[in-house]
């Protein structure tokens, strides 16, 4: 009931523009070497250190997942994944 109630709060609360952004950008697929990175910067003004930091901590939001799941969900499954190989 809790986690329900959270999801909930979650929802109505939604996420910011920059966030939503962050989101959409990993939901496109990009060709070539350097193409996502120079999205990164151009459309969201970021650097791709600072934009993945915040994409890791989006990961954990519960808004992010409210506005995303399918995205949200494959995101945490390959970090997941990369942090098994690493142990």
């Amino acid at each position: 009931m809790e986690h329900a109630d959270e999801e909930r709060r979650a929802r109505a609360e939604g996420l910011g523009a920059a966030e939503r952004g962050i989101l959409a950008l990993e939901g496109r697929g990009f060709s070539g070497p350097g193409a996502k990175e120079r999205a990164i910067r151009e459309e969201l003004d970021l650097s791709p250190v600072r934009y993945y930091q915040l994409l890791n901590a989006l990961l954990d939001d519960p808004r992010a997942l409210a506005h995303d799941p399918v995205t949200v969900n494959r995101l945490r499954r390959v970090r997941e994944t990369r942090r098994g190989e690493r142990q």
